[in-house]
């Protein structure tokens, strides 16, 4: 499961507006073999096909008998796109579907491993539901709360600024860290930054990786104003809407907006080994009413090294 979980990773953000799933196709172990994968799929772009089909026609006979890894429950309702994962499964022959999580969708909710069960199927579920979750955060949360998930990207000095006084501030980071911000970008359906930072900078907020410029997502544009061609305008966090993933990139104010408004799921914090001193900070007011109310807000999930600077990777705690 975790390799599958890890697979689904290649649907972000294409496969919008269906979640981004993977599955693979395992032939158990016999008495003269070991257990050996033989088919994978993930979640198409657009969103169809969905992950069991592709993984399916690839197994082709092999699937009989096999065990399914599937990172989200089988589908279980009938689409002019394609038909449902739980019947194609059945048909396969497979004899174990092994699911990290029950679907939030209320067309299939618990109704495709219903079916799979009725039809002789063994059915594993919770495996790992945790780590899918978090895959398929971008639909999770628009699914479950009907907003997009927020990523915020900050580059900052060691002393927490982003540019000097004078408002320069290319480049904080190094190379390393800018093209893993360009992947960031790549991996989100939408990418917003304030009037401010736009007046200030230009910013193009495209991908320039070889072979992902293609990626490039929608332009947003925090303003009480009208946004220029190309971009759309958004008077509040709130107001974003269209979208299944948001990555916030500046500035200052863009991002203590969002930060007050609760709409932030995930923060990027690279930090350079640079000193600004008298330089602009991160963050505005995000309207916080004692330091108390800060603690046990950010979990930190991931931490390296990009060359010289580094990343650190946090998650907004919710309850539930």
């Amino acid at each position: 499961m975790a390799a599958a979980v890890a697979l689904a990773q290649r649907g972000r953000p294409a496969s919008a507006p269906n979640p981004n799933v993977a599955c693979l196709i395992v032939q158990p172990a016999a008495a003269n073999r070991v257990a050996r994968l033989v088919a994978r799929g993930w979640t198409q772009p657009g969103g169809r096909p969905h992950a069991e089909a592709i993984a399916l026609a690839a197994a082709g006979a092999a699937a009989r008998g096999a065990t399914a890894y599937v990172t989200l429950e089988p589908c279980a309702h009938a689409s002019a796109r394609g038909p449902a994962c739980s019947d194609l499964l059945i048909a396969a022959g497979v004899a174990r579907v092994v699911i990290a999580v029950q679907d939030p969708d209320p067309r299939t909710d618990g109704a495709g491993i219903a079916r799979l069960r009725a039809a002789g199927v063994e059915v594993v579920v919770d495996v790992l539901p945790a780590e899918a979750r978090a895959a398929m955060a971008p639909w999770w949360t628009r699914r479950t709360t009907g907003r997009p998930f927020v990523t915020l990207k900050l580059a900052t000095s060691l002393d927490g600024c982003i540019a000097r006084a004078d408002g320069s501030s290319r480049w904080i980071t190094g190379p390393r860290a800018r093209a893993h911000a360009h992947l960031e970008r790549a991996r989100h359906e939408a990418i917003l930054v304030g009037r401010g930072t736009l007046d200030a900078d230009a910013p193009r907020l495209d991908v320039r990786l070889p072979g992902l410029e293609h990626r490039s997502p929608k332009k947003f544009l925090l303003t009480h104003g009208k946004a220029p061609g190309g971009w759309i305008a958004a008077r509040s966090p709130e107001a974003v809407e269209g979208v299944a993933s948001l990555l916030v990139e500046g500035g200052a104010g863009a991002a203590a907006a969002f930060l007050a408004a609760d709409r932030v799921d995930r923060l990027l914090l690279y930090r350079a080994p640079i000193l600004i001193g008298d330089g602009r900070p991160a963050l505005g007011d995000i309207g916080l009413a004692d330091l108390a109310a800060a603690h046990g807000r950010w979990r930190l999930s991931d931490s390296r090294m990009l060359g010289s600077d580094r990343l650190d990777v946090y998650e907004r705690v919710r309850e539930g």
